[in-house]
């Protein structure tokens, strides 16, 4: 076996969902098994979006190099690794997983041990089997070299605003460095950064303001019972909420481990880079949350925006400022990926544990990425213009990595791409 690394000089819960299996390629249930269980282990360790969203994509990013490394079927995504066709695929995805996810939970060994082997097992031992797990390891290695200073591990220095001796809340928000990380895709964090979010007298601020204070009450008597229940069932955040789609694409378009790592590294990347655009404009703006402006309305000098002294949103709001939608521009960066690759029409369906006893389904990817948004002004979380502007936000995200990145062979001869 012939392997070369080149770095390019370019910088770069409990399973919430019954685990989609590739009925028709057993082969690609090594992505999404190793998928699975980097789900659970951030259940288990309580990890926040933004972190286990690094993990996830350095997961896949490795598994993909690994596997695409043995036919060439698409271009890398900065390794160059070439290896002979006999060597086992299965082998090398399962690898490549196990040695990301060890360096960023090396207290759960044990259990990696396990799930490697397990994995390793039904592989017949031969020169195949040899070679797929030394060019697993090479990935996996390529990929942490690429990750290492990328500024994940920012020092958070959040400042609370407040006078000499005024109390104000003491808990600090959440992936206030978030912004400072290098993207996988993008050219710069604030690439995608929107325009600032609407004056506080202007039409589009009074009626949405408006609207979430009708629907997104804990006590409203406007929000429908199905709206209620589409609110709560997005509590869900991160990669949780999307990967049982992912999981679910691939399995209806029996994609082989080639075609389904490359899925979900395209799909990961984007999924990060929207995580860092997203926090990079949220702290730029830092843009007040609708309880906040509901209960200081009167400050706002907008007579059609009145003061409700007592009111809350339908869950607790998350702590980190509203504009734009978080969750928005990740469903939407995700969706535009999966819609890029498999089309649109596709029957999907997802439990979620902030929702006990309801499934969601849909008939198109589209309508799964509408439903988060508008699940998030149901909650009391965001505002429509922020949801509307995450969504063109992660759009613009998901067609930029499926235009750059893993293209065919014939891409990279093409002086146009």
């Amino acid at each position: 076996m012939k392997m070369k690394t080149f770095l390019a000089t370019k910088s770069p819960f409990l399973i919430i969902a019954a685990l989609a299996v590739c009925v028709g390629t057993a082969r690609a249930d090594v992505i999404m098994d190793w998928n699975a269980k980097a789900d659970a282990i951030a259940a288990e360790k309580k990890v926040l979006p933004v972190p286990q969203a690094r993990t996830m994509s350095m997961l896949h990013v490795a598994m993909f190099e690994a596997v695409n490394a043995i036919e060439r079927r698409y271009t890398p995504y900065k390794l160059d690794l070439v290896a002979d066709r006999s060597t086992s695929k299965e082998a090398a995805a399962a690898t490549a997983a196990y040695n990301i996810l060890l360096t960023i939970y090396p207290d759960q060994k044990s259990a990696l041990d396990a799930a490697l082997l397990a994995s390793l097992s039904g592989i017949q031992d031969s020169d195949g089997k040899a070679n797929g797990i030394e060019l697993g390891k090479i990935a996996a290695s390529g990929v942490i070299a690429l990750r290492k200073d990328d500024g994940s591990d920012a020092q958070e220095t959040y400042r609370p605003y407040t006078a000499p001796g005024v109390y104000v809340p003491t808990v600090v928000p959440i992936a206030t460095t978030a912004g400072a990380t290098s993207p996988w895709v993008m050219t710069s964090v604030s690439q995608f950064r929107p325009a600032p979010p609407p004056a506080l007298d202007s039409e589009t601020w009074t009626k949405d303001v408006n609207e979430i204070r009708e629907v997104g009450a804990r006590n409203s008597t406007t929000r429908t019972a199905e709206q209620t229940a589409i609110g709560r069932f997005w509590f869900l955040v991160g990669p949780p909420s999307f990967n049982p789609i992912v999981r679910q694409v691939a399995s209806a378009k029996h994609m082989d481990v080639v075609d389904c790592a490359r899925l979900f590294a395209l799909a990961e990347i984007a999924a990060n880079d929207a995580i860092v655009a997203v926090f990079d404009a949220k702290y730029h703006y830092n843009f007040w949350r609708p309880m906040t402006a509901i209960r200081n309305a009167d400050i706002t000098h907008n007579p059609m925006t009145t003061r409700e002294a007592s009111w809350l949103p339908l869950g607790e709001t998350p702590m980190h400022p509203e504009y734009p939608c978080a969750h928005c521009i990740i469903s939407a960066s995700v969706s535009t990926v999966l819609r890029s690759i498999a089309a649109d029409e596709i029957e999907l369906s997802m439990i979620s544990p902030t929702a006990p006893g309801v499934t969601r389904k849909w008939s198109k990817i589209q309508d799964y990425s509408d439903e988060v948004a508008n699940a998030r002004i149901y909650a009391g979380f965001h505002y429509r213009f922020s949801a509307e502007v995450g969504k063109d936000m992660g759009r613009k995200i998901g067609d930029l990595t499926v235009r750059t990145q893993l293209r065919g062979l014939e891409a990279r001869a093409d002086p146009k791409q």
